[in-house]
């Protein structure tokens, strides 16, 4: 399954029935164009399911569809177990950038925590997960695909990076991930609800 959000709207590739998505379910050979998709995307449903039989299938025609951005981030967590979010366009986010030529993606993890955070002092984890979003820039259609990597560090001395509009960085408990995550964007909270159920 794959999981991609268009503002708030939640889309789901898959290829499993369940008849509790009935109503919000279109079967992949349906959409034969590009405009047919986006039109559906864009009336602003909830949510939308497709379904095919074959998930792979399916996934590499949704991508055909966009044009593919690829960046990583990191969730990066200090010894008192607290996770430090940034404030950039009026909604808490996650560090994170384009992955640039010849980086891995932990390479670009690394230096793109590095750079909006100030960081000095960094550990580059485990793989997290990966997170979709599909957006419009210069009328072009985008899809942004984000990898996310589990960092370490005891620095305190960091500093927003205002040239990329970071105001502010925040280290906050698990307990308190509703101060920010009611002013997130849906992938941001899909991805730290996978991140805590792995560490429970």
């Amino acid at each position: 399954m794959y999981t991609i959000f268009k503002n708030e709207t939640l889309i789901i590739l898959t290829d499993q029935l369940n008849i509790s998505d009935k109503g919000f379910r279109f079967n992949w050979e349906e959409l034969t164009t590009k405009e047919a998709l986006l039109s559906l995307i864009s009336e602003g449903l909830d949510k939308i399911v497709f379904y095919h039989s074959d998930l792979k299938f399916m996934w590499q025609e949704f991508r055909n569809k966009f044009k593919i951005i690829e960046a990583s981030g990191g969730i990066v967590k200090n010894q008192k177990h607290e996770i430090l979010f940034i404030f950039r366009n009026d909604k808490w986010d996650l560090p994170k950038g384009k992955i640039e030529s010849g980086e891995s993606r932990a390479e670009a993890a690394s230096r793109e925590v590095e750079e909006e955070c100030g960081f000095t002092r960094l550990k580059t984890g485990e793989f997290v997960g990966t997170t979709y979003h599909l957006y419009s820039e210069k009328n072009e259609e985008i899809l942004k695909v984000s990898f996310w990597y589990e960092m370490f560090s005891d620095q305190s001395d960091l500093t927003p990076q205002l040239e990329e509009g970071i105001t502010e960085l925040k280290w906050v408990k698990e307990q308190d991930f509703s101060s920010v995550l009611d002013n997130t964007y849906p992938n941001i909270s899909l991805l730290m609800d996978m991140y805590v159920a792995s560490n429970q």
